[in-house]
């Protein structure tokens, strides 16, 4: 009998811009809950919204929202995932994306919003995170009680059925698949490299 998403606590992780508030929408709409305060609001950049939960930023000092999170999905950026404690199950939906991509995405949010881009040349932003994400990837790697399947953003836009049935196994194979796939929005896909 395939596990049900009520024995862990679902996680959607990545790289700042890199598809991971598709995936929550998309595994919201597929009947796993999301866990949310919606303090964030959508915007021209997240126009479905941003899917994010405040407390997730202070899980390395107070994980007790962990308590609650079992059967639903929460979205974590990839250097959080190394603040979980390890006496919970999690099964991390890992969003990839192309780094020239993810790096002119987050450049666009950050002018749009009237914010610096921190003065790194696009280069060094991507030395940064091939750098975080070499560390994720090892500490995963290492941990026994994280189970993770990598969604390429690129992929899911090209072949949406295809990687919308290896999500759905991966967490129990219990979801709607449908309402899932009628999330793809290629619209979005602005920032092509």
């Amino acid at each position: 009998m395939p596990p049900s998403p009520n024995d862990f606590i679902t996680i959607v992780s990545g790289l700042p811009r890199s598809g991971t508030s598709m995936m929550m929408q998309m595994l919201d709409k597929g009947g796993l809950p999301a866990l949310t305060d919606e303090i964030r609001k959508a915007d021209d950049d997240n126009p479905q919204g941003y899917y994010e939960f405040e407390p997730v930023k202070k899980t390395k000092v107070d994980a007790s929202w962990l308590e609650r999170a079992a059967g639903k999905v929460v979205k974590m950026v990839h250097v959080l995932l190394l603040d979980l404690p390890a006496n919970h199950s999690y099964r991390v939906v890992f969003m990839r994306r192309n780094l020239d991509e993810v790096v002119a995405s987050q450049n666009v949010m950050l002018q749009r919003g009237g914010r610096p881009t921190g003065g790194l040349s696009d280069e060094r932003v991507k030395s940064v995170f091939e750098a975080q994400l070499a560390k994720v990837e090892k500490y995963l790697d290492e941990q026994a009680s994280f189970a993770v399947l990598n969604v390429n953003y690129n992929d899911l836009l090209a072949e949406p059925k295809r990687q919308v049935e290896a999500v759905n196994a991966f967490l129990g194979g219990q979801l709607e698949t449908d309402a899932m796939l009628a999330v793809v929005d290629p619209s979005l896909y602005r920032q092509r490299r």
